[in-house]
């Protein structure tokens, strides 16, 4: 399985928990009205939501982009100060929100023609110098790991992520405190794989810090028609 280091793809990826007593209020306005309206924007690729294994009513919401620049372009911006009334709505039952928007690195695999069905979201830092450990043999590691279909390795984008816009004056949250995301897609729930972090520090000595990871469930997917 090779890796792919080509420039490109960026990403604006958002961790929320939902007032509980809203959460079917939030996937309607997420489903009927954000998705459509943020992947009909030019550069968006595509758009996911992703629920906690747990259960509970956490999410991941992500945005793919044909390059980090169109997460700060015009139209984009456009959009995130002119929020709907519904989205002005929604945001207010985000709690503990984190938004920031990437770079990619590095990616092992391939998608499919459908979205994957289960994500391990990795978030950390990593000491100087030691990125490219992480671009060869760690990937490669996890990319080889059972029912992975897809890994990538994404860079924050300080700039672009702190811009400040009306929708974040809503929801009152920023980026994350980690520089470095990696998102493993994969077609078996999670507790049924290996360890595949545990499998990349069999071949990458450098550590990981302030990590957080957690484990989702796809609930929607929407994809441009012209990318598969």
């Amino acid at each position: 399985m090779s890796t792919t280091t080509a420039p490109g793809l960026g990403l604006m990826a958002f961790w929320s928990d939902i007032d509980r007593d809203y959460v079917l209020r939030y996937q309607q306005w997420h489903n009927c009205e954000h998705i459509p309206e943020r992947v009909g924007i030019p550069g968006f690729r595509e758009g996911r939501r992703y629920r906690a294994m747990s259960d509970a009513p956490h999410f991941l919401m992500f945005y793919e982009t044909d390059a980090t620049s169109v997460l700060a372009s015009d139209a984009y911006m456009a959009a995130l100060n002119a929020p709907t009334d519904w989205t002005r709505e929604a945001l207010t039952h985000f709690r503990n929100p984190v938004r920031s928007i990437y770079s990619r690195l590095a990616e092992v695999g391939d998608a499919g023609q459908l979205a994957a069905p289960y994500i391990t979201a990795l978030r950390f830092d990593l000491p100087d110098g030691s990125e490219g450990d992480y671009v060869g043999a760690w990937m490669q590691a996890v990319g080889q790991c059972r029912g992975v279909l897809r890994a990538r390795l994404w860079r924050a984008d300080a700039a672009v992520s702190n811009i400040a816009t009306s929708e974040r004056k809503i929801y009152g949250g920023g980026p994350g405190k980690q520089a470095y995301l990696i998102m493993i897609e994969q077609t078996l729930p999670p507790e049924r794989l290996p360890d595949p972090v545990a499998a990349g520090d069999a071949v990458c000595s450098a550590p990981r810090g302030d990590e957080e990871r957690n484990t989702y469930w796809l609930e929607i997917a929407h994809r441009v028609a012209d990318h598969s």
